[in-house]
């Protein structure tokens, strides 16, 4: 095997190799959430029930989830290109077959498949994109990967929904057959491989008790707001196994010699801040997203490809901070980003509390922008930071694990999220109408009277559609103000990261390519 030279001169491989890179990340993170707006089409098409065709969501995240853990194992012991090239050509397969599934239990079958596979794209490409760049371009480098990251979830819904109206569900899928074929060439040609550590041992044990609390937590996590949470005796088990998995994966992995994830990576304090950072930007990220999508549709009453294009605005936002956030971090220092971009983000969550029927496109576009331009100014010099004094060798567990947490975090943000909304909405909905009285004087002024008239039936389903529709928008409120404090509550741990500048090394390995 072949090592690359330690410092790379920027040149055209270099820039294909980054092609590569990208669009195996664009593939992954389009493909958590370009599915589910395909849902209602594909459960009609699969004769599905609603439960039935939810394990079409259910069943990647579960598998990405568990697989993710393994990917430095495998990655060190089998070499990095290898497993690259494998991953992707094993997802675009998976996609096919998942466009082409004539039954739920294939669909599902096929995006379990799809999950596993996908898993390392993220943080392979991570990796590469690291290795592939002197230490002085890393934040630039940083940037260019956290665009496919960040707009993937982003952009996912609005191409879904017009892939779904325009031809059929079928091509959220197939979408991926000419991507996957020109990323597997492009990897083949331009990519070196790694070292191998052949006499690398699995640890079994290790890597099925943290799957058995991973994917429990998944589970318990999604199915949690359909089946009732912890009235249900299936939410119960799913709890008991998680907390049951991971206590012994870590009394495990705390005395044996060869741990299945090595905790040498949470030696590093500036990685352990990435960790800490990357669960709250999961959680902040993804349920916003899962919070504005019903909003502008069931409360704007906009229709699905207005509501796909006016949150892509917030990944315009994205695109610019990390455009800028690349050349900011030779001059300003990572934490100092960091904090802008937090306070930016938790302003503009605090905008969208007032957020009510009245609201308009054009603040919905502007509040995103911000929020995008916030959200970038974190994840960037985040990505940075994590790997700025980790070792090379722990590069592909350190960004598994940062993959895995934020896939974590975001999983707890939605279910947290969504779960508030529900029973916020029921709750004020109780609250509200305490005040629909025959003694309430706003009731008996007549001009009201006139129109929710309360003796008819016409008057009160028009009171009750009233009340619904604020209790909706008063929990929507709530939501978006849990989200704004998470974010400011996430503000002094800035304080644990470290002042880095980090400057080339002359002995640190380039694995990427020549």
């Amino acid at each position: 095997m072949t090592t690359a030279p330690a410092t790379l001169p920027a040149g055209p491989r270099r820039m294909l190799l980054t092609v590569c890179a990208m669009s195996a990340t664009i593939m992954q993170a389009l493909d958590t959430t370009i599915a589910n707006v395909a849902l209602p089409y594909m459960q009609g098409s699969l004769s599905a029930s609603l439960d039935q065709v939810n394990w079409v969501l259910t069943s990647y995240i579960v598998a990405a989830a568990i697989m993710t853990a393994p990917i430095g194992w495998v990655s060190d012991r089998f070499g990095r290109k290898k497993l690259f090239i494998v991953c992707v050509a094993g997802f675009t397969v998976a996609s096919v077959l998942c466009g082409l599934a004539q039954s739920i239990e294939q669909m599902v079958l096929f995006r379990l498949l799809q999950g596993m596979f996908g898993a390392s794209l993220v943080p392979l490409s991570q990796a590469v994109m690291l290795d592939a760049y002197p230490a002085e371009e890393r934040g630039q480098a940083m940037a260019i990967w956290g665009v496919g990251v960040m707009l993937g979830p982003i952009m996912g819904p609005t191409l879904g929904a017009w892939l779904t109206d325009n031809y059929s569900w079928h091509w959220v899928f197939l979408i991926n057959l000419p991507v996957g074929i020109l990323t597997v060439i492009g990897l083949t040609i331009f990519m070196d491989e790694t070292d191998l550590k052949s006499g690398m041992k699995f640890d079994w044990f290790g890597f099925a008790a943290l799957a058995a609390g991973i994917g429990s937590l998944q589970l318990m996590l999604d199915r949690g707001e359909q089946v009732g949470w912890f009235t249900s005796s299936e939410i119960i088990a799913e709890a008991i196994v998680s907390a049951a998995g991971f206590y012994f994966f870590f009394a495990h992995s705390l005395t044996t010699d060869r741990p299945f994830v090595r905790f040498d990576i949470f030696k590093d304090r500036n990685f352990v801040s990435g960790c800490l950072f990357m669960v709250v930007i999961g959680m902040v990220l993804f349920s916003t997203m899962a919070l504005v999508t019903p909003f502008m549709q069931n409360v704007l009453g906009y229709p699905i490809m207005t509501s796909g294009l006016l949150l892509a605005s917030r990944g315009f936002g994205t695109l610019f901070s990390m455009i800028v956030v690349g050349r900011l971090l030779k001059i300003v220092e990572a934490r100092w980003l960091i904090l802008t971009g937090l306070l930016i983000t938790a302003a503009t969550l605090s905008v969208m509390v007032g957020f009510t029927d009245n609201t308009t496109a054009r603040s919905i576009v502007v509040t995103s922008v911000f929020q995008g331009v916030g959200l970038g100014l974190v994840f960037v010099p985040l990505s940075t930071v994590a790997f700025a004094s980790l070792p090379g060798h722990l590069r592909t567990d350190g960004a598994s694990i940062l993959t895995l947490l934020r896939n974590i975090g975001s999983s707890i943000g939605i279910s947290v999220v969504i779960a508030n909304l529900t029973s916020g909405t029921t709750r004020m909905h109780a609250y509200l109408s305490e005040y629909i009285t025959p003694f309430n004087h706003a009731l008996q002024m007549p001009d009201v009277a006139a129109v929710l008239n309360m003796t008819t039936d016409a008057g009160r389903a028009m009171m009750d559609a009233i009340v619904s529709q604020q209790a909706v928008i008063i929990a929507y409120a709530n939501d978006y103000k849990l989200l704004m404090w998470l974010t400011l509550a996430a503000i002094p741990l800035v304080l644990i990261i470290r002042s880095v500048r980090v400057k080339p090394s002359a002995n640190e390995p380039m694995h990427a390519m020549d």
